[in-house]
């Protein structure tokens, strides 16, 4: 049974959780999108680092989650940090394949036409390139935020984790009040994002939107 006095009396401790909860979230995410994009762009250049990459990226990604925080404990200890090499680990593969399929997707007579106006690597990667992965990868941006919002409440296991120390704490104590706010906060935070992302999608890319 929910008790209302006790999210009344508890504001700043619900506030306080959830703010954790977008850190962990935010920071991890953003993170795992400069190195996947780093990595997308080595593997542009470089081609036969595509399958080794993608493939530890992918052992990274099928790890269990308790058990990837119990191999970092022994080495970084019950910290911010292990919570988010954990976390940044599993956005690595969503990340890099959709930079790399937004890159691949782009027409060949496009970059051949940015070449013939004088565009150097770099300038036609900022200008053309990127510009027109944007929608793929938005996309993956999107799934990697959201599934972080999930996984971030497994690392309450090591003292971490937002809202999931919030539900950590209901369990222990017996008391299902602290369960569901946490548990629908999660869900708020994941949808806000979302949308946040799919609006912030539609401002950078208005062509796309004109297109459809």
């Amino acid at each position: 049974m929910i008790k209302p006095e006790w999210i009344a009396d508890n504001l700043g401790v619900i506030a306080g959780a959830l703010i954790d909860h977008l850190v962990l979230t935010v920071l991890a995410v953003w993170c795992g999108l400069m190195i996947s994009l780093t990595a997308a762009l080595l593997i542009r250049r470089l081609g036969f680092l595509r399958g080794p990459v993608t493939a530890t990226f992918g052992i990274l990604y099928t790890i269990p989650s308790l058990a990837l925080f119990a191999f970092l404990v022994p080495f970084t200890g019950l910290t911010l940090v292990t919570a988010e090499i954990g976390l940044i680990g599993y956005t690595l593969l969503i990340l890099t394949r959709n930079i790399l399929a937004g890159l691949d997707g782009i027409p060949a007579e496009i970059r051949e036409s940015a070449d013939g106006m004088g565009y150097g690597r770099r300038q036609r990667l900022l200008a053309v390139d990127l510009p027109l992965a944007l929608p793929v990868i938005f996309t993956g941006l999107r799934i990697a935020t959201v599934t972080t919002v999930g996984l971030v409440m497994v690392t309450a296991v090591i003292g971490e984790g937002g809202l999931g120390q919030l539900m950590l704490r209901g369990f222990n104590r017996q008391f299902p009040t602290m369960i569901y706010v946490g548990f629908v906060l999660i869900i708020v935070v994941a949808l806000v994002l979302d949308v946040l992302l799919q609006l912030a999608e539609r401002l950078l890319t208005p062509w796309a939107r004109r297109a459809t």
